[in-house]
């Protein structure tokens, strides 16, 4: 038996538009039809990031912090911060120290705002430029950096011979999806045909993000009265 010895099929977005309309029972006849499919695909990929974590989306970043400032601007194509940690500078040998995120609440309500140590608590206030993060303490020497992991918002579809910016686990998925969002523009008098790829696009994604998920071991430790939960 002989096989291609190849894995490395994709589909740009021309061939996924393609078929996607296919699936939906039309032709791409028109400058116009693959326009309108384009804009869906940026959408559904916006829709993505609602759905939760997209773990090939993850990213380690670092930010310098400065002594007594407590608040950092960061980037714009960060969806939401996962993890975050501080370390402590001029060290031989690498020391990092957990950051607990907060809520709004907890950050107002404090009665010393301005004190100054090793930062334990972050509050991530999610704004249209960009998540800004607030420490506290605020840092008592200069030289810590805050290592976060994020997660970053997909690329736009941008040319038609661009492939998109998932892995390949996520192709199903992405024609599905598509076919669903063009049914639902071009096939609205067909609301069987509209459910059925609904159906379709809802079980493909749930395929997907099964296996795209951590599968790191769980451990539960009893102690004392209480449970720690590591991972």
């Amino acid at each position: 038996m002989t096989t291609s010895g190849a894995t490395s099929f994709n589909l740009d977005f021309i061939e996924a538009v393609e078929e996607a309309y296919e699936r939906v029972g039309l032709e791409v006849r028109s400058g116009w039809d693959a326009k309108t499919a384009r804009r869906s695909i940026n959408l559904m990929l916006l829709e993505w990031a609602n759905r939760g974590i997209n773990m090939w989306t993850m990213e380690e970043r670092v930010v310098t912090l400065t002594q007594g400032v407590g608040e950092y601007q960061l980037d714009a194509d960060i969806v939401d911060i996962i993890e975050q940690v501080v370390q402590l500078p001029n060290q031989t040998q690498t020391t990092r120290y957990t950051v607990s995120r907060v809520s709004v609440s907890t950050y107002a309500t404090r009665t010393n705002p301005t004190i100054q140590s090793r930062p334990t608590q972050i509050y991530i206030e999610r704004l249209n430029a960009g998540p800004k993060v607030h420490l506290w303490p605020l840092p008592n020497i200069a030289g810590y950096t805050l290592h976060y992991w994020i997660l970053k918002r997909i690329e736009d579809a941008g040319a038609y011979t661009n492939t998109g910016d998932f892995p390949f686990r996520f192709l199903p998925v992405f024609v599905s999806g598509l076919a669903y969002h063009i049914a639902e523009k071009k096939a609205s008098g067909n609301p069987d045909l509209i459910m059925r790829l609904k159906a379709r696009y809802e079980e493909d994604w749930q395929n997907a993000s099964e296996e795209d998920r951590e599968k790191a071991t769980l451990s539960i430790v009893p102690r004392g009265a209480s449970y720690r939960i590591g991972a």
